[in-house]
């Protein structure tokens, strides 16, 4: 292939993206397609191959068919390859379809889906692993109807990029409703060839609320355990950190919008300790403070458990605080504020359609 950066016409870019896009574009299709978008941006072979999941071979292939023949020059030639004996209605129609299941289904299944347009199963599986479709996921997602969410989430993404000299950035919320669950009968352990065991059933013991600051830089939290989450409790949270922070430090804050944490009392508290600085992220936008991938860890590690009283659920916790900060783990922010954004603007525009529509 020649040397250098492969340039790309508007027309090109617009191809090549949309084929990388595309949920009916073969998964051969769609690995040339970011092949040549990542040589136009300057990308070595190696690099390239890396990141598509190819080899150097394949992508000095791909290139120099582009550089020679651009796009005419990504597709197989005529005659190559084994002939399918999938009727391409039926394959069409597994594709798209897939997001449109019927009413009295929720979403199609392989059985369904074969049944629906007359080919086997195992060839409605392989065409939706060919072009990465997977109706039986769903991933929680929320679009933030915040007027302000671009000034707020640059706000708390400028603390973790380039956090301010002489000051802790600490990411705040309490975790409700931890529930102590005594499970009916004792769990077989883990052992070889099967797997830990939990009933179904359980008692229900009581509540308790975890509130926590995480710092940003070294990962370690600081914790209070109450009964209940209004705005006395986070005001004394507030006042701990107070406690347990170097006066000489300013304290940025990052805390969701939740009505304790704007209470006038509190409010009136802040004005007389200066050094707290307050930065709320959008509404419906938790993702963005850094403490919920915490707060997800201590999931995982009492979900499954069985405590007989709330004390025990909260010696539990207690216990496995006190082991994370010997051991501190810490978060680091490394997406990038303007693809994030992007994605949300093309979310937007997605449902707009689907408004519309």
């Amino acid at each position: 292939m020649a040397r250098g950066r492969i340039m790309l016409e508007l027309e090109e870019t617009r191809e090549l993206n949309k084929r990388l896009r595309a949920s009916t574009v073969s998964v051969r299709d769609r690995q040339r397609a970011q092949i040549i978008l990542l040589a136009a941006e300057g990308r070595t072979q190696k690099a390239i191959g890396e990141a598509v999941g190819v080899t150097r071979v394949t992508v000095n292939l791909w290139c120099r068919r582009f550089v020679k023949e651009r796009l005419a020059g990504l597709s197989d030639a005529a005659g190559r390859g084994r002939k399918s004996s999938l009727p391409m209605a039926a394959v069409k129609k597994t594709l798209v379809t897939v997001t449109r299941p019927p009413a009295t289904l929720g979403r199609w299944s392989c059985r369904t889906m074969a049944k629906s347009v007359g080919i086997s199963p195992a060839s409605v599986q392989r065409l939706w692993v060919a072009n990465d479709i997977k109706p039986h996921l769903v991933r929680g997602f929320k679009l933030s109807n915040d007027v302000h969410f671009e000034e707020k989430f640059w706000d708390v993404i400028g603390l973790y990029l380039d956090p301010p000299e002489k000051a802790l950035v600490l990411c705040c919320d309490e975790k409700t409703q931890c529930q102590a669950l005594e499970r009916t009968q004792p769990g077989l352990p883990l052992g070889i060839g099967h797997i830990k065991t939990a009933s179904h059933d359980y008692i229900r013991h009581g509540t308790l609320t975890l509130f926590a600051a995480l710092n940003y830089l070294e990962g370690k939290l600081i914790t209070t355990i109450a009964e209940q989450h209004r705005h006395q409790e986070w005001l004394a949270f507030l006042k701990k950190i107070d406690q347990e922070t170097p006066k000489s430090l300013a304290i940025h804050l990052i805390a969701d919008n939740y009505a304790t944490h704007k209470h006038p009392d509190v409010k009136a508290w802040l004005a007389k300790h200066p050094r707290f600085h307050m930065h709320f992220t959008p509404t419906s936008s938790s993702w963005l403070n850094l403490v919920e991938r915490f707060f997800r860890d201590l999931t995982d590690r009492i979900t499954n458990g069985s405590f007989a009283s709330v004390k025990e659920l909260a010696e539990t916790i207690i216990a496995y605080l006190v082991d994370r900060n010997q051991n501190p783990k810490r978060y680091v922010w490394k997406a990038k504020g303007e693809e994030i954004l992007r994605k949300i603007q093309k979310a937007q525009e997605v449902m707009a359609q689907q408004q519309t529509a």
